[in-house]
């Protein structure tokens, strides 16, 4: 790996372009290095991992609405497939919906380091392209890798919540650079489709605070459609704002720190394997990916409560201690009311750590749809235990969160539960079950049961098992379309009705 640093130049300094981070960027995409045998096996289980939470996320309200946008856009000749739609339709519209589709839940792969990311929400606009451009799957292989190695090595250089912007502007050019892999463009239109794809997917975190919407889950998806669609633009050489991040007008200068600030990228050199994605992990419940660990620890702690004998009524407080980004970010230090609310929409439950301990706490397991149900939110003793629960920042893990050591890195707790009486139990974990060092760490057979239990009474049988036959041998595929999961129609039955728009 070769160490960029990448800074703002006033417009008058010799910056030649070669230099420009989105330069060095298209130029690793251009690269023609084969991809190893462990990112395609990786790739594979994303594929189905993405499917997984997608056929789960078809009969929800905001995923029907970008469904039946995307189906005002159907092509007779190319185009690509929807979950939950039959036909082909344009490209960047079909990536939109798969990709709402995809986030929906939060429940697909995620990379943390100065930034995070769900690096598997380059999956839907890649692929979208590829199936309408009649692509196979050994290019679809190479565009995905990319994607990864893209999104995964700016989300180590470069912080992006930290000036409260949200985290798909990272988003964009990985998917512009992905596309340029796949379709072997010049390293020049990839440099241009960078540049436009990070123009138009910067926007602020406003979107994952206070009263989180469904934006939260189409927000990346916008980021992929407008990748597909900047690409396009450099395809037709139309350019870009440049220098995108190092301009004295641009991103670093005005939309992060300051002119003053220096970030340090990692990208392949000439002719290094793309690996980046055997650094992202998934994710075993639906939820915040720094409430993974948490979750895992309250469901341990649950039999240990119960093998002291005690209640969880009569727990007088919680404590978590944890990282500056989990107690920032999910924890209290938010300052989100919201967190608190039982009446908080779903996309704001599954950002309050408070909630999920408390749930998981209680219940000793969790559950996609049923943990985050306004019953289930609402029910009085969970309510009571939820607002004992409290976080603070521990300098200790948040040095782990940030530790560029696989084997320290770690985005768990401890937890710190106070009963009435004045008895303390404290136990601690420091990655999910389901992470690579995990106690139960995913592998092929995980992700299938994953797609499996996800799928079950939303697709058919047969379905299932061909989808799952045809992604197994992907690099051999020569027809994408069968990457499409046929949703049955008691799936479909579950939709609701969506209001008209203009579409």
């Amino acid at each position: 790996m070769i160490e960029h640093k990448v800074r703002t130049h006033k417009s008058a300094e010799d910056f030649p372009i070669e230099e420009h981070l989105a330069h060095k960027i298209a130029v690793m995409a251009a690269d023609p290095v084969e991809v190893p045998e462990e990112t395609k096996e990786m790739i594979i289980n994303r594929i189905i991992d993405n499917a997984s939470v997608a056929v789960a996320s078809v009969p929800r309200r905001p995923v029907t609405s970008a469904r039946v946008i995307a189906e005002a856009h159907p092509v007779e000749e190319g185009g690509a497939t929807i979950f939950g739609s039959e036909g082909t339709y344009s490209a960047e519209w079909a990536a939109f919906a798969n990709g709402t589709a995809v986030r929906e839940l939060d429940y697909h792969d995620t990379f943390l380091a100065a930034e995070y990311s769900h690096p598997g929400d380059n999956i839907p606009p890649i692929l979208a392209v590829a199936q309408h451009k009649g692509l196979d799957g050994k290019a679809l292989i190479r565009g995905i890798a990319t994607g990864y190695e893209v999104q995964v090595n700016l989300v180590k250089g470069i912080c992006l919540h930290e000036w409260k912007i949200d985290h798909v502007a990272h988003l964009g050019p990985s998917v512009a650079a992905g596309i340029g892999t796949m379709l072997n463009l010049p390293v020049e239109t990839i440099y241009q489709a960078i540049g436009q794809a990070l123009h138009t997917t910067t926007a602020t975190r406003q979107s994952r605070k206070g009263l989180i919407s469904s934006w939260k889950a189409s927000a990346p998806a916008f980021a992929g459609k407008m990748g597909i669609e900047a690409v396009d633009r450099a395809m037709r050489g139309e350019g870009a704002p440049a220098p995108i991040w190092e301009g004295e007008d641009g991103f670093i200068a005005w939309m992060l720190h300051s002119p003053e600030r220096e970030y340090t990228v990692p990208l392949p050199a000439e002719g290094e394997e793309k690996r980046a994605i055997l650094d992202t992990y998934t994710k075993e419940h639906s939820a915040e990916y720094q409430a993974q660990a948490p979750i895992d620890l309250a469901r341990r702690m649950k039999g240990t409560i119960e093998d002291k004998g005690l209640e969880t009524k009569d727990i007088e407080s919680i404590v978590l201690h944890t990282s500056h980004h989990t107690h920032y970010v999910i924890g209290t230090g938010a300052n989100d009311p919201q967190k608190m609310d039982p009446k908080a929409s779903r996309e704001t439950l599954d950002h309050s750590i408070m909630y999920m301990f408390a749930v998981a706490l209680e219940d000793g397991t969790w559950h996609h749809v049923n943990s985050y149900t306004p019953e289930r939110a609402g029910r009085p003793e969970t309510v009571e235990l939820w607002h004992k629960i409290s976080t603070v920042e521990d300098p200790e893990w948040t040095r782990r969160y940030h530790s560029h050591d696989p084997n320290e890195k770690a985005f768990g707790a401890k937890a710190v539960i106070t009963f009435k009486d004045g008895t303390v139990i404290e136990d601690e974990m420091a990655v999910a079950d389901a992470h690579p060092l995990g106690a139960r760490p995913f592998e092929r057979e995980q992700y299938i049961n994953k797609f499996r239990t996800l799928a079950e009474g939303l697709v058919d049988p047969e379905e299932q098992d061909r989808f799952l036959e045809a992604v197994q041998n992907l690099e051999n595929l020569t027809d994408l379309s069968e990457l499409h999961v046929k949703v049955n129609q008691a799936c479909l039955d579950q939709a609701p009705e969506t209001p008209e728009g203009l579409f």
